[in-house]
């Protein structure tokens, strides 16, 4: 006898809605996990002492990076097994990253301008 045959429709649909209830309890948890940490990590970097200012690729596995560290600006190398001081910055020769914080539109502005572009034409 067929065994999908022996399980009735109602039984099957109701296994299909607790494998469904229990994935979206499963990505929720997820999302509330990863956000938890990334604050958590967020807040662990703010008000610390060394900050990469920027990292410029050379090879697969070498870099050279700008580093505050303090009042400082440090220039290093770093490779797959050390990292090397190649020089110090004065603080009139470094320039600094634009902050991108507030040039972005959030989605929801975004959407609306699109809609009315589409509108137009």
């Amino acid at each position: 006898m067929n065994i999908l045959l022996a399980i009735p429709q109602w039984e099957s649909f109701a296994q299909l809605m607790v494998v469904l209830i229990i994935f979206l309890i499963v990505l929720a948890m997820t999302y509330f996990a990863t956000r938890w940490i990334a604050n958590y990590q967020k807040e662990y970097n703010i008000n610390r002492n060394i900050e990469v200012i920027e990292t410029f690729k050379l090879t697969t596995n070498k870099y050279i990076q700008i580093v505050k560290a303090g009042d400082k600006y440090l220039v290093i190398g770093i490779c797959k097994d050390s990292i090397t001081m190649l020089s110090e910055l004065p603080k009139d020769q470094v320039k600094l990253p634009v902050s991108s914080q507030g040039q972005f539109d959030n989605f929801h502005s975004i959407l609306e301008k699109t809609k009315k572009m589409i509108k137009k034409k």
